[in-house]
């Protein structure tokens, strides 16, 4: 973790970096790809979209155009809803590439846990990750219930479980479950989506102590927590700003701090709604 391109190796040998960007609701066209291209300036390898985000031809784009060799770029996309099953994320897959102009993606995963489609969509990652055609496989969303299901029916262990983690969601049992077998944890949403946890006196305290704004307090808690975090920014300045988090360490009694802030707060969908489609 010394600096922004510092990888982690997955349960397969592939190395991941601890840190990219998050296209989320990043729009299609001139925003997206000033995104994409401010982070590969500034020096992010590691660029996270998904189908639903109907944003990965400007990604693709993007990437071409930097210049950076595709070898050097860690790309993730993800299969929506609608598209789970076998069949049918097989073929998501394959608009997936067409519209990424790629030949591969590095990273791909189930984006949410739907009831009765889960475990046949993970079995299309399986036979795609057996074809070479993405270098690792995983899920995101998941609690540990999904996990266990998963875990008794597939062949190929998922490999990252990307989830909303941050200070005031901190999913110490997920976290805890998945470094016990193997999967690599990462978090959406480290910011909150607002920055309410900005605000926070603990995080105020130590974005004074450290010097750095709390974002960055934020971001270094994640890399230093083990969890490879893909903050989600169009505006070139904060993309610049959040990779500034590889020159300072937060002391243990610091974590310690951080960690006592989680209230179980989401921002976002609690994965559970899933089970009941």
């Amino acid at each position: 973790m010394y600096d922004i391109q510092s990888t982690v190796t997955l349960s397969n040998g592939v190395n991941m970096p601890w840190f990219g960007l998050g296209v989320y609701k990043a729009q299609e066209g001139d925003e997206v790809k000033r995104a994409v291209h401010a982070a590969l300036e500034t020096g992010y390898r590691a660029i996270d979209t998904a189908a639903i985000y109907e944003n990965e031809e400007g990604v693709g784009e993007a990437i071409r155009e930097v210049g950076i060799s595709r070898e050097d770029i860690f790309i993730t996309t993800k299969v929506w809803n609608d598209d789970q099953g076998y069949e049918s994320t097989l073929k998501a897959f394959e608009t997936s590439l067409q519209k990424l102009q790629m030949d591969y993606v590095d990273l791909y995963l189930v984006h949410w846990p739907v009831r009765g489609k889960f475990i046949e969509t993970y079995r299309a990652l399986e036979k795609l990750y057996e074809n070479g055609r993405v270098r690792a496989i995983g899920v995101s969303n998941f609690h540990i219930h999904h996990l266990e299901a998963l875990l008794d029916s597939c062949n190929i262990k998922p490999m990252v479980n990307q989830v909303e983690l941050h200070p005031m969601l901190a999913q110490v049992g997920l976290r805890n479950f998945c470094k016990e077998n193997g999967i690599q944890m990462e978090a959406w949403s480290p910011l909150m989506r607002g920055g309410e946890i900005f605000q926070h006196p603990i995080i105020q305290q130590l974005s004074k102590k450290y010097e750095k704004t709390p974002a960055q307090v934020i971001l270094r808690w994640d890399i230093q927590s083990g969890i490879v975090t893909i903050p989600k920014s169009v505006t070139p300045s904060r993309i610049k700003e959040n990779s500034d988090i590889f020159d300072f360490t937060i002391s243990q009694e610091d974590m310690q701090k951080i960690d006592s802030v989680n209230e179980n707060k989401r921002v976002g969908t609690n994965p559970e709604k899933y089970d009941t489609l």
